[in-house]
């Protein structure tokens, strides 16, 4: 009975979660038009390999089948005009390790890149920001956003294994006022 009583307290909790992470429509639209939101990571998807999916099914708090979960809080890609600053976890198969072993993931921070929003069918958003940085290990970031505000973040890589992370976007103006 105790055990049914947690599973039931967890299940709330999620709905709550994820009843604020929701935007409505116009919000979304508004975020992804004026190029200024930040993309929070909850879950990274590596590309599928035996080595990595037995690696991740050892680590605590996996939940198996290559989905390694993330703060949303910490882990994010934050968009803004003139500006994209990328803090993200990689996960995969690297061609080429960096020098430094602290510079590991998805780090980077330009102000040399492409932004292009098509709206599709049904209110979603596919944007594709393409850093012209060479400091940058990134070809492209595509992202398929919903009119609610969740999204997929995929990361194709120079030197890497594409990736792709699961999350939801949110307003930068009502994160400054928090």
């Amino acid at each position: 009975m105790k055990t049914l009583k947690n599973m039931l307290l967890i299940a709330v909790l999620f709905m709550a979660v994820n009843v604020s992470a929701q935007t409505d429509k116009a919000t979304t639209t508004r975020l992804v038009e004026a190029k200024t939101f930040i993309f929070n990571a909850t879950s990274a998807q590596p590309m599928n390999s035996a080595e990595i999916n037995a690696v991740l099914t050892r680590l605590p708090g996996s939940v198996g089948a290559g989905v390694v979960p993330l703060r949303g809080d910490i882990y994010q890609l934050t968009v803004a005009s003139d500006n994209v600053d990328a803090y993200l976890p990689y996960y995969g198969r690297s061609y080429m390790a960096p020098k430094n072993p602290t510079e590991g993931g998805i780090k980077f921070n330009t102000k040399e890149f492409s932004y292009k929003a098509d709206k599709k069918k049904k209110g979603n958003y596919i944007v594709t920001i393409k850093p012209v940085d060479s400091k940058a290990d990134v070809l492209s970031m595509i992202l398929n956003i919903t009119e609610k505000g969740y999204a997929s973040l995929s990361v194709i890589s120079n030197n890497r294994q594409t990736i792709n992370y699961s999350g939801f976007i949110s307003d930068p103006a009502k994160l400054a006022a928090k």
